[in-house]
């Protein structure tokens, strides 16, 4: 055996113990939702009803709070009344709902007055349903987690946060389940009944991976784990997958916290340096401001094969 191939060998045998070093250990983790009230292919308002009955019946079977946040311009691409009331449905088993724009739309796009106006212009709806339970909107979530470029642009959709008391919703796990929602919206469409189960054990395969590449990740910039934030979206994958989700956390020994609970961590108070274009999770911000790489070189791809399907249903990558 050559010295290079031992090498190689004894380097990933230390990034794998300390992959599993991170899921022995016990830690906490906030699951967020995004694009309520549903990021879905399929046109159909009895289908969106139930992924989300679906999602929030799991989440209090299993004691899992949670904080979804709205895109008030999907409300009316459906049926109106119908739409509100899953927002409803969320307050009323104890979640959260924030902000996540009206259009979804990127700063790269708006600029920083337009990006503004559509975070203003996504208020309304949830604003008023908070109001009746003597509560406000606290929570804002990037779409694409694209924060603005240049720093300037940046700075000032952050200064116009904070004037507005909203906080930054930040993420620290992402195991990119858009990339298979939408296939296997597509698999139930066609009737499809294998491939929709074989996307659901590649989703939950993959989001044990990233998982843990992630609490790997947080033992390299911190030495410890932190408080996790995860990214989710509001579909159907995620309604029928949510008892597998609840056990794989079990598993992993995370036990879900609220999302308010979570950013208390000290990890959360790290600057964010980064204004670039794309859109990026906040390890991978913390990386650049701590001058500490991440273990890239494992980090798990999504299947090929999941990309190919999603890029054939939905031409947006």
């Amino acid at each position: 055996m050559g010295k290079f191939l031992r090498a190689g060998l004894l380097i990933l045998g230390l990034m794998a113990g300390g992959t599993a070093q991170a899921k022995a250990s016990h830690a906490t983790i906030a699951l967020t939702f995004d694009d309520l009230p549903a990021l879905t292919i399929l046109n159909d308002q009895p289908y969106i009803n139930y992924l989300n009955a679906t999602i929030l019946r799991g989440l209090k079977r299993h004691h899992i709070p949670a904080t979804a946040f709205v895109n008030q311009g999907k409300l009316g691409e459906k049926d109106r009344a119908q739409q509100i009331t899953v927002l409803k449905s969320w307050l009323a088993a104890g979640m959260d709902l924030g902000n996540h724009t009206y259009s979804h739309e990127s700063p790269n796009q708006l600029g920083a007055e337009g990006y503004i106006a559509d975070i203003e212009r996504g208020e309304p709806v949830i604003r008023d349903l908070l109001a009746a339970r003597h509560r406000r909107i606290v929570w804002f979530r990037h779409p694409f987690l694209e924060t603005g470029t240049p720093a300037a642009v940046k700075t000032e959709i952050d200064k116009w946060l904070h004037a507005h008391g909203y906080r930054i919703a930040p993420v620290t796990i992402d195991a990119d389940d858009w990339e298979f929602a939408e296939p296997y919206d597509y698999a139930i469409a066609r009737h499809d009944e294998a491939r929709r189960k074989s996307i659901r054990e590649q989703y939950l395969a993959y989001t044990t991976e990233a998982i843990r590449w992630y609490r790997h990740a947080a033992h390299n910039l911190f030495g410890r784990d932190i408080a996790y934030v995860m990214l989710l979206h509001a579909t159907r994958l995620n309604a029928d997958c949510i008892d597998d989700l609840a056990a794989l956390l079990k598993r992993e020994n995370l036990k879900p916290v609220s999302l308010a609970t979570a950013v208390r961590d000290p990890a959360y108070r790290t600057r964010d340096p980064y204004s670039g274009k794309d859109g990026i999770e906040w390890q991978e911000r913390w990386s650049m401001e701590l001058h500490k790489p991440l273990p890239w070189d494992s980090f798990p791809d999504v299947p090929k094969d999941i990309e190919l399907e999603y890029d054939k249903v939905d031409r947006d990558r």
